[in-house]
């Protein structure tokens, strides 16, 4: 993992981690790693390693301090880092290797064999399906859901000239960056955490990429950004924003822990987007995205796409209803069949 003291500077442009400031994440999780040596922790937290992975699981560990005084003792509660599938293989896209449970599965066995007790995932990498004997009953706060634009040489995408590469690992950012600009070329493997895609971006390896605006900010690191995309230029993936913690179903203390951290808003709309993916759900080849937001009459708008790879046929819907669970969970899914019903027979398969 790339320490997160330092920063990285290039010539006008400057990648930093100040979110990390307090002398790195290596430094806290070796106090963890001694403290519960004596100490046995009441709480261990499940997480990716990546930079992160890492802010989203002491971001989930500063809330429960705060709302739980025995959890703020020290040692109380342990960062487990567990290395996933999607970690271990970087050296192909990921639809290639399997889409589905890439970042969550190793992490989700560690929690069903009680080597955590909760686990923290970026939403848009949880399965539609959740393993036996584990529920997800918690997703904190949103952050933004758009997508940010970084280039050394362009401000947005519409600037970059003709034949440019914008480097991304996402289906989804590839067919809809082709269909508005089919002049750019797309490398889709480009892979690796934030830091590792904005240091091949400075060496040149690609002209501009595009990242989460949410992981930005939780990373500290908007300064990053040429521009920010709106949603009808490019459409976030199901859950994008949303980080969601699983514990055991029989594991009661733990849920009612998380039921002290979870926003409604935030679940409802993320549980919206993932009825709409589980009914399209049909091949990870497929580039899906899907956003439900309350708009300003305090109802539930949620607008939905399907797209080949290339981006010469992108298809999109919308829906607006009120905003609770089963309203929202019918939109999903009458939304997912009007576009399965559209794209037609083959077009999940290809």
């Amino acid at each position: 993992m790339e320490t997160l003291c330092s920063a990285l500077v290039f010539p006008s442009f400057r990648i930093t981690t100040s979110a990390f400031s307090k002398c790195g994440i290596r430094a806290s999780i070796a106090v963890e790693q001694q403290t519960s040596q004596t100490k046995v922790a009441l709480l261990k937290i499940g997480t990716r390693g990546s930079p992160l992975a890492l802010a989203q699981a002491y971001e989930t560990r500063d809330k429960l301090m705060a709302s739980h005084p025995e959890l703020a003792e020290e040692g109380a509660i342990q960062i487990v880092i567990i290395k996933t599938t999607g970690d271990k293989i970087l050296s192909q896209p990921l639809a290639d290797i399997g889409g589905k449970g890439l970042f969550t599965k190793e992490i989700d066995e560690a929690l069903i064999n009680g080597d955590s007790d909760i686990a923290v995932h970026s939403m848009k990498d949880v399965p539609t399906y959740l393993p036996d004997k584990t529920i997800l009953p918690c997703n904190l706060p949103r952050e933004d859901v758009r997508d940010a634009f970084i280039s050394l040489s362009a401000a947005s995408l519409a600037d970059l000239p003709s034949g440019s590469v914008v480097g991304t690992a996402s289906l989804r950012r590839k067919s809809q960056i082709l269909h508005r600009y089919p002049s750019l070329n797309v490398e889709e493997n480009f892979r690796g955490n934030v830091q590792t895609r904005l240091r091949k971006l400075s060496e040149g390896i690609v002209q501009a990429t595009l990242l989460a605006l949410a992981g930005l900010k939780r990373l500290n690191m908007t300064e990053n950004v040429s521009s920010i995309l709106s949603i009808d230029d490019m459409l976030p993936a199901v859950a994008q924003g949303a980080i969601g913690i699983a514990c055991r179903s029989n594991d009661d203390k733990m849920a009612e822990y998380l039921a002290s951290l979870n926003h409604e808003e935030t679940r409802l709309a993320v549980s919206c987007e993932r009825a709409f993916l589980e009914k399209l759900e049909g091949s990870c080849h497929t580039p899906i995205a899907g956003y439900a937001s309350r708009n300003e009459d305090g109802n539930c708008l949620f607008r939905g796409l399907v797209a080949s790879p290339d981006g010469t046929r992108v298809l999109e819907t919308s829906r607006i209803g009120s905003y609770a669970f089963e309203d929202m969970i019918k939109m999903g899914k009458d939304a997912g069949e009007e576009l399965l019903s559209r794209a037609g027979p083959g077009f999940f398969s290809r």
